[in-house]
Order: C-alpha cells, then sequence, then structure tokens
C-alpha cells in the first residue's frame, strides 16, 4: 500500500508547508537526508498551548505529537514531491513543553513515533528519537518537534 493510500484509509489529507515563524526554512536536502524543522502543535488551526502536567496530560500530548507528525508529512511531501520515496524515517527530535515534575515526555512523543511507524511500516518508519522536558516551546506551544528522513 502507498503512503497515499495508507493516509486515505486513515482520512488524513496533507496540509501544506507552513510558513517560517522566524528567520529559517522548513526543510534542507543534502544528499538523501532531508531535515526538517521543528513544528509546533496546532489545532484547530491555531497553536495547541500548555504545559504537560499543568493542565494537559499524557494522552493529550500524544495527540498533540500525532498532530505534528501529520503537518511533518505536509512539510516532507513538500520537499521530496513524493512520500513513498521516502527510505526511512532517521531521527525524531521532540521538546515537550512541561513542568519540573512531568517524567512522561517519552509516552508524549510515542504519538508522532507510533504514527510513522503505522504510515511508513515499522521498518521505515522506526527510528532514533530524543524526548526532551523543555521550560518553554515557542508561542507557548505544548510539543514542538523536528525530523530527519532519508529519500531513495
Amino acid at each position: 500500500m502507498s503512503v497515499y493510500d495508507k493516509l486515505s484509509s486513515l482520512g488524513i489529507t496533507l496540509p501544506p508547508v507552513a510558513a517560517p515563524a522566524a528567520a529559517y526554512v522548513p526543510f534542507v536536502r543534502t544528499g538523501n537526508l532531508v531535515f526538517l524543522s521543528g513544528h509546533i502543535a496546532r489545532k484547530d488551526g491555531k497553536v495547541w498551548a500548555g504545559q504537560l502536567g499543568a493542565g494537559i496530560g499524557t494522552e493529550e500530548g500524544k495527540q498533540a505529537a500525532r498532530a505534528i507528525a501529520i503537518d511533518l508529512l505536509g512539510t516532507l511531501h513538500a520537499a521530496v514531491g513524493d512520500l513513498n520515496k521516502i527510505t526511512r524515517i532517521v531521527k525524531v527530535m521532540s521538546l515537550v513543553n512541561s513542568v519540573g515534575t512531568f517524567t512522561e515526555q517519552h509516552l508524549v512523543t510515542n504519538g508522532a513515533s507510533e504514527f510513522f511507524a503505522e504510515v511508513f511500516g515499522p521498518e521505515k518508519g522506526a527510528h532514533a528519537r530524543s524526548a526532551f522536558g523543555v521550560a518553554q516551546v515557542p508561542m507557548g506551544a505544548c510539543v514542538e518537534i523536528e525530523l530527519i528522513a532519508e529519500v531513495g
């Protein structure tokens, strides 16, 4: 099944690339790698703001990470033209806006990781990963994620 067929079966339409909010580009391709800039969580077209452990729980954070993964695929599509050319999701880095006592950043980030495995399959979608708890994310977003992918 193609990546687009899988997305369609999930009822997902890829969003367009969002305009950068500062002095950077949405992606850089070098050789067979594509580096995507960090994408923040959005819900209903607005910043999904808040802190994990202070009004936002792990499950909602996981939904935010999944929403970011969908946005990342929209940018990745713009970068490579065809998501079926992706041979591997290489690395995911997640910044979780959380209070000091919150320790489930890794579970929040699973929202993106599990989505990539679902869309690309367990081999292409499995990736190296880091998940950090941070004091703040731009615009007060609850989660920010960046991605590195390999193109065949």
